[in-house]
């Protein structure tokens, strides 16, 4: 399905409907279903090796400072919580002109990174320049999927914002892992979204991204590469993910092996919060590990929900 983007306010952008129809409800929130805040955490140990075998007593959830308790806490390595792991995956390709000298290493990169993955739940992919252009695969008819791929040619703008919004609406309520990766330059130039627009949005969202930057056809040291740099370490911080950044074929198979191992080794932890303000405000969240020293990676807070 191809999708063109006008120029929209933020809340509209954000609620696009799953036929593609245009509303304006309240910018979004994360979705809390019955309160319950859930949060995708990746540890490691002081070397960066993963910890895939903490129990949850090991961990303390602060709320804007207040500790929470856990309702919820599902391991990756113990799959006994089939529906909170579920794995909904997102590949964002960049097929605008930016990405034309590039073209062949982003298209071998999600070639190799479907063939490494595990089948997730549900596969959507978003092909965009100044377009964007909606698909979904499920795990058995992935064949169309690289033929896509195969056929990609860099040409026109790119609204790398847009089409980030567009993946974020359409898998805001789903329950379990979201993941986005992105296959990209991090370079925008037409978007109707603006940056401080996308950056709340992914602020606003519990999906995990993790981009595979392609920025070496962008100027060195030129402030349009700095940014584009910039802005995807930015949104891989706020989401908990990943920056990697591939400059041949053979850094490929690390770079996947590195995120299949998160995959599996991440935790899911769930709590209702303590504090029953229907405010719509942010709250910020920090996790602690024990035994200390651990580096924990999550996002940073969520958008509480708002009446009204």
């Amino acid at each position: 399905m191809r999708v063109a983007i006008p120029a929209l306010a933020i809340c509209a952008l954000a609620a696009w409907g799953a036929a593609g129809e245009k509303a304006s409800p309240p910018p979004p929130v994360f979705p809390v279903g019955l309160d319950l805040v859930n949060l995708t955490v990746t540890v490691r140990d002081a070397e960066g090796n993963l910890v895939p075998n903490l129990k949850a007593e090991d961990f303390t959830v602060l709320e804007d400072g207040h500790a929470q308790t856990l309702q919820v806490f599902a391991p990756a390595v113990e799959p006994g919580q089939a529906e909170t792991l579920a794995l909904d995956l997102g590949l964002l390709m960049d097929t605008s002109e930016s990405m034309l000298n590039e073209m062949r290493l982003s298209q071998e990169a999600a070639v190799r990174f479907l063939e490494a993955i595990p089948r997730a739940r549900d596969l959507m992919t978003i092909f965009f320049d100044q377009d964007i252009r909606i698909s979904r695969y499920d795990s058995e008819h992935q064949q169309g999927l690289f033929s896509r791929i195969l056929e990609m040619k860099g040409s026109g703008n790119t609204a790398l914002y847009d089409a980030i919004a567009v993946y974020l609406s359409r898998v805001q309520n789903a329950s379990g892992r979201r993941v986005l990766v992105l296959f990209t330059d991090g370079d925008d130039t037409t978007s109707a979204l603006s940056l401080p627009e996308i950056i709340q949005l992914v602020r606003s969202s519990t999906v995990t991204i993790y981009s595979i930057a392609f920025t070496g056809s962008l100027p060195s040291g030129s402030s349009q590469g700095l940014s584009a740099r910039a802005f995807l370490r930015h949104i891989a911080d706020l989401s908990g993910g990943e920056v990697f950044t591939p400059f041949s074929s053979k850094d490929l198979d690390g770079i996947y092996d590195k995120i299949l191992a998160e995959l599996t080794a991440q935790y899911v932890l769930g709590y209702v919060s303590d504090n029953t303000h229907r405010d719509g405000k942010f709250r910020k969240l920090k996790v602690e590990v024990r035994p200390k020293g651990m580096k924990v990676r999550y996002r940073g807070g969520y958008y509480a929900p708002k009446d009204g």
